[in-house]
């Protein structure tokens, strides 16, 4: 990585193909990747259908695509690196690797379920089981909250956030999914541990997903009251990135990987509220963090509210430093062949 930050950067002046399937925290692993690698992002959005749809990861891309035909979304130059992640958009990096052969560095973002040749590198979080020789892991997911973004974020306080009493809390609340519920005890203890935050004077900045109940909503709002409170209802720009750069301190539902990964790039304690459910690889996930001072559980009522700080995570900076290597060696073995492609 330090050759990235110094200005030596191997890879300067190429370009990278993303290969796309729309969803948001896809899109932000990759482009976190891409940022930190100092190359020109290309999005290659893909929306297989039908047969070909429900045979990805393991099958081919249309021949109605024209892939690597002159005019088609998919034509040469080849890039220097390309990425893939989520199922549809595997099928697309095959079919680029056949074609650009060493030419193009092809990394997949998360385990995509089918071989190791599938990509030159495949980068995993350490909670996955996948490893091998072209596998790499890191305890959080990359994204693109890198510490220059941060600083930049830093520089201003809005209004509403600089109205907040410190400490600041941001509380980002997600909701069921496959291995989390919500029951009523839930919500009632989440909203119980947001109103405690409130009633010690802490300054709170929420934020809900879309997978969060409007019962549970209705429930936080009613306990808080008239509190110092910054609860985003979703109208005008999402102060997400604001919340990130002016905590002091993170309360963040088990169920939100992406948003405690991108916490944990703060430094900032992380307490971590744990719904009713949970699954072998959350529990992985968030041993680990607790293990390495990052998180630590909610404390119980009656307990105190406690502070800690540790270095602060980029795994998008170790990714791409990762990438930048492998690619430089292989620069380094097929001199010619390996840069700026006009094939």
């Amino acid at each position: 990585m330090d050759a990235l930050n110094s200005g030596a950067n191997p890879l300067a002046g190429e370009t990278a193909w993303i290969f796309s399937d729309g969803k948001a925290g896809h899109d932000a692993q990759c482009l976190g990747v891409v940022d930190a690698l100092g190359v020109r992002a290309e999005i290659k959005r893909v929306a297989p259908k039908g047969a070909f749809k429900l045979m990805a990861p393991w099958g081919p891309v249309s021949p109605r695509e024209r892939f690597g035909q002159p005019g088609s979304h998919f034509e040469p130059p080849w890039p220097a690196l390309a990425f893939a992640t989520g199922r549809t958009t595997i099928p697309y990096l095959r079919a680029l690797r056949r074609r650009a052969g060493l030419a193009t560095y092809a990394v997949i973002l998360m385990d995509p379920k089918t071989g190791s040749d599938s990509a030159d590198l495949i980068w995993v979080p350490e909670h996955d089981r996948r490893r091998g020789a072209n596998v790499i892991a890191t305890l959080t997911a990359p994204h693109r909250f890198s510490p220059k973004r941060l600083q930049a974020l830093r520089a201003h306080l809005s209004p509403e956030i600089g109205a907040l009493p410190g400490p600041r809390i941001a509380c980002l609340i997600g909701g069921p999914n496959g291995d989390y519920r919500y029951d009523e005890a839930d919500e009632v203890r989440l909203a119980d541990a947001l109103g405690r935050f409130a009633h010690l004077g802490f300054g709170l900045m929420i934020t809900a997903s879309r997978r969060t109940p409007e019962r549970l909503v209705a429930r936080i709002r009613k306990t808080l009251g008239d509190t110092d409170v910054f609860f985003w209802d979703g109208t005008g720009q999402n102060p997400y990135p604001d919340f990130l750069a002016h905590a002091d301190m993170f309360l963040i539902t088990a169920d939100s990987v992406s948003m405690t990964c991108e916490a944990a790039a703060t430094g900032k304690p992380i307490y971590v509220f744990a719904p009713s459910g949970g699954s072998a690889k959350f529990e992985r996930f968030h041993k680990a963090l607790v293990d390495n001072g990052i998180t630590r559980p909610f404390p119980s009522p009656g307990s105190s509210i406690e502070t800690w700080s540790y270095e602060p995570l980029h795994s998008a900076e170790s990714i791409a430093a990762e990438i930048a290597r492998r690619w430089q060696k292989r620069a380094s073995m097929l001199p010619g062949l390996i840069g700026r492609s006009s094939q």
